[in-house]
């Protein structure tokens, strides 16, 4: 057992507009689990944020956290104006047929949320309950905007440290971090190539994104309300990109979330302390 609750590192490939790429995931407890949850990372962020939570849920769950196509360990689209919505779910789709699973419980942040959202509003769902981590239905055109000032630059820092400083100022919103747990999300974010060190991600993705979302505030109601699994929307209580009216209403509205909030937090909490950790164990365990 011991084993089976250490990282293990898998790929699948999926096509794409222009051939295939593969995707790699992290899975974490028995791969015979009857609950698995999947764990879906934001925007500029890779599988490897969720090793504290995969950790603290192995012996209940057969924990998978993917990098994203363009992400981390997954290789980049061969054409940038893929990355986008459509291409993600159907990514994760072939996923879910990897795993052999017919449901699972999905944990998304930020853009992982988004996705789970899609898949959870499908009429024939595999996801089973639903947990969206500083996202919802409405995101404000500020938090659009402050993302765009980053994502996708092609940044090069001839030291590590350089890197570091600029890492830390984006992510600050993640709130007071241990060095340790800061250490782990740089060591996972940041790569040495020939021109230096660079963030761990393909800076085309920040293409279709400056393209599509920049004109107005993004509204998903109708998604939202489609969706009928149990929802807990988690928020940052700093959060800029989901407001705290919008979060109340998705208490209200479509599913009918439960909420919870992270106090000292923006977006978004990264769930790598125990005290954010335990209330979502507790309510996908209920």
């Amino acid at each position: 057992m011991g084993q089976e609750l250490e990282r293990r590192e898998e790929w699948v490939r999926c096509p794409d507009g222009r051939g295939s790429h593969r995707m790699v995931y992290s899975e974490w407890g028995p791969r015979d689990h009857p609950r698995v949850l999947v764990c879906v990372h934001g925007l500029t962020r890779n599988g490897r944020d969720f090793d504290d939570l995969a950790r603290a849920l192995a012996a209940d769950y057969r924990v998978v956290c993917p990098d994203v196509a363009g992400r981390g360990r997954s290789e980049r689209l061969a054409d940038p104006a893929a990355y986008g919505m459509p291409q993600y779910l159907a990514d994760m789709l072939v996923l879910l047929a990897r795993l052999n699973v017919e449901q699972v419980d999905w944990l998304g942040t930020s853009m992982g949320g988004l996705i789970g959202m899609g898949l959870a509003a499908l009429a024939d769902t595999p996801v089973r309950r639903l947990i969206l981590n500083d996202v919802g239905p409405v995101i404000t055109r500020a938090a659009l905007e402050r993302i765009a000032s980053y994502v996708g630059e092609d940044r090069r820092w001839d030291s590590r440290e350089e890197a570091s400083r600029y890492f830390r100022r984006i992510c600050a919103p993640f709130g007071a971090l241990s060095e340790a747990q800061w250490q782990h999300l740089e060591r996972h974010s940041l790569v040495q190539e020939a021109g230096g060190w660079r963030l761990h991600h393909d800076p085309a993705i920040g293409e279709p994104f400056r393209g599509n979302y920049l004109a107005s505030e993004v509204e998903l109601w109708p998604l939202y309300e489609a969706i009928s699994c149990p929802v807990l929307a988690l928020r940052g209580a700093d959060s800029d990109l989901l407001t705290r009216e919008a979060w109340q209403a998705m208490g209200a509205r479509g599913p009918r979330a439960s909420l919870l909030e992270v106090p000292q937090v923006g977006h978004a909490p990264m769930l790598m302390d125990d005290s954010q950790i335990q209330p979502l164990r507790d309510w996908l365990l209920a």
